[in-house]
């Protein structure tokens, strides 16, 4: 159905799709994607979240049976609950999907990947200045051999073994071709480069991938193919994932309705349905699923789908009755993108405010039913009539109500609070040292 419908409308000339121009096709557009789902790894850093076992198991198989290529199930070195959680997941039968898990360029990370019985792992180090300076403190060097070292070490004791490179769209070329070029052949079978603060945008993310791909050495173009992950800070994380497929890009990391830290990831459902309809890309993925899958996740995060949001949000197929849905009572894909059954949704219609007199008349009339002015007017005091006795104010205090239980959810201390746990429990009072601003000036951590 997705592949001919828009075909269809432009064969019988009703509609243009410049999508399908040649001159808009890359020359380097891939024929297949590979979905990496890390709504267990970056999802899980939404303020708030927290996922039982019961819940991610219930996530990561409807995600299998979505067609999801691969799942990172978290981060086994970051705490023995952590370690013990993703055991449990790595013990579960899964048809279609390889999951993976995230590490540091460490022999104790890579240690806990093995003891939770991973197959594959994300070895994620950052190489630029800002964080070998600041975060990890030492030379680049020092931060090369890290890399090299645990992959080496985890390639030796039976891993296969992905290279993510953070803060990747900061870094520069150079660097990043030698880092790349380092971990390939020290055993890395895939190369990632981490957009960490969503910082770029489309035209900078082909740029970057074309020169990283026509940097690095035939061999390793060859045989490594290259992944990308889009925080979504600036809003372009969708744009910024196509904009690496169109450069070749073949792994796409994403997170079930974009949830993640700060401003989350690139949305799984909007990745997939762009790639599968505006570029005619195949994801392996049942489109079918994608509203149910999205539902589940609200469900299991806690965290509300925007009404607005594209793809799965409540009100994006839906219309209010005027002059626009008389248009689309002709014809569905009148004022719809493509038809919402492609991703099991349905459209729905409904009567209101906007609503006149003329186009109720028009539905009653279309449905074999005479009624007089009088009766019009009182079927439209019915369609108005709750709305404009709502009171507006006592809905807002209940939606204010429903933000601050979300808030309440939060498991974490922020840190003023979590510093006067300290001190209470150490009786002593801590002493804060001073860390630098953006402009390089003195500024206390507390």
């Amino acid at each position: 159905m997705r592949k001919t419908i828009f075909k269809k409308l432009e064969a019988q000339g009703l509609i243009a799709n410049y999508n399908r121009l040649r001159k808009n096709l890359p020359p380097k557009l891939p024929d297949r994607v590979y979905i990496v789902d890390e709504s267990f790894r970056e999802g899980i850093k939404a303020p708030t979240v927290f996922l039982t076992y019961v819940e991610k198991l219930k996530l990561a198989k409807m995600m299998d049976e979505t067609g999801i290529s691969v799942i990172n199930i978290g981060f086994p070195g970051l705490s023995e609950e952590e370690k013990r959680g993703v055991k449990r997941i790595v013990n579960e039968t899964f048809e279609k999907t390889t999951l993976t898990a995230s590490a540091g360029a460490s022999k104790a990370h890579v240690d806990a990947c093995l003891e939770v019985g991973m197959r594959e792992i994300n070895i994620e180090a950052a190489f630029n200045g800002l964080n070998l300076q600041y975060r990890l403190k030492i030379t680049k060097e020092e931060a090369l051999k890290r890399i090299v070292e645990s992959i080496e070490y985890a390639k030796k004791h039976g891993l296969n073994v992905n290279f993510v490179l953070s803060d990747g769209s900061r870094t520069a070329l150079e660097d990043i071709i030698a880092v790349f070029e380092a971990a390939v052949a020290a055993g890395a079978t895939k190369l990632a480069i981490a957009d960490t603060v969503g910082f770029l945008r489309p035209l900078a993310t082909r740029y970057l991938i074309s020169h990283v791909r026509d940097g690095l050495s035939d061999a390793v173009k060859k045989k490594v193919p290259l992944s990308i992950h889009c925080h979504n800070d600036f809003g372009l994380a969708t744009a910024n994932t196509l904009a690496a497929v169109e450069e070749g890009v073949t792994y796409l990391h994403t997170s079930v309705i974009g949830f993640g830290e700060r401003a989350g990831l690139a949305p799984f459902e909007e990745v997939v349905t762009a790639l599968e309809l505006l570029y005619n890309i195949d994801t392996g993925i049942d489109l079918e699923r994608i509203y149910r899958l999205a539902q589940l996740t609200e469900k299991s995060f806690a965290l509300p789908i925007q009404f607005h949001k594209p793809i799965v949000g409540d009100t994006t197929f839906t219309h209010e009755v005027d002059e626009h849905v008389e248009g689309m009572l002709a014809h569905p894909l009148m004022f719809e993108p493509f038809p919402p059954e492609i991703i099991g949704r349905e459209a729905s219609l409904f009567v209101g405010r906007n609503t006149g007199q003329t186009l109720l008349q028009g539905l009653l009339e279309k449905a074999g039913i005479r009624a007089s002015p009088r009766q019009i007017d009182e079927i439209l005091r019915h369609v108005k009539g709750p709305q404009e006795n709502l009171d507006k104010g006592e809905a807002q205090m209940t939606f204010y109500q429903v933000k601050k239980l979300l808030k309440e959810l939060q498991k974490g201390l922020v840190m003023p609070e979590f510093w006067r746990l300290v001190e209470q429990v150490t009786r002593q009072k801590p002493k804060f040292p001073e860390s630098k601003d953006a402009g390089g000036k003195p500024r206390p951590t507390k």
